[in-house]
């Protein structure tokens, strides 16, 4: 059964990764082909601009989904400094817990914009609804919702503050 669950895991991290690849190559070929548009016919295609803004909003997020992974988001770690390392582990977990309760928290009220986006029939470029824009918000605050969900009941190994010895030379003075 873990062999299988790990089976799955493995599958997602790797359609995560492709999706990241595959939003960045399209970002990077969209804006190359619009500079050399501008550039050589005087005028690109109406509609890259406003793809590229949204590429970016997915890219943000979906990369943020993968960060949640290894639990290597930004954070202010006062904690490992201030309290003994062996309340680290409860510390981390409850910082999940309030970790994911925000995440959930967005992930409701951007599928209620979503929705009312989809309700009103909002136009975002070229014919595409400013829903299936905007869907990338809800979906991607759930899944690191999740994410946190699994960290607080697995989470990574608590890294310890010691500085380990470095053995450089000084410059050839020694022999």
């Amino acid at each position: 059964m873990r062999a299988r669950a790990n089976k799955i895991i493995r599958f997602i991290n790797h359609l995560e990764d492709w999706l990241l690849v595959f939003i960045l190559s399209a970002m990077i070929f969209l804006a190359i082909y619009q500079i050399i548009a501008r550039n050589l016919f005087g005028e690109g295609l109406v509609w890259i601009d406003p793809v590229l803004r949204t590429l970016v909003l997915w890219i943000a997020l979906a990369g943020a989904v993968v960060a949640t992974r290894t639990d290597n988001h930004i954070r202010i770690d006062v904690f490992s400094r201030y309290f003994p390392k062996a309340w680290l582990i409860y510390i981390k977990r409850l910082v999940y817990l309030f970790t994911l309760s925000v995440c959930l928290l967005i992930a409701w009220h951007a599928a209620r914009f979503v929705y009312s986006e989809y309700e009103y029939g909002t136009i975002a470029f070229s014919g595409i609804p400013s829903w299936i824009t905007a869907v990338i918000i809800p979906v991607g605050f759930f899944l690191i919702a999740a994410r946190y969900f699994l960290l607080i009941f697995i989470p990574p190994a608590v890294e310890h503050a010691e500085e380990p010895a470095v053995n450089a030379p000084t410059g050839g003075a020694e022999r």
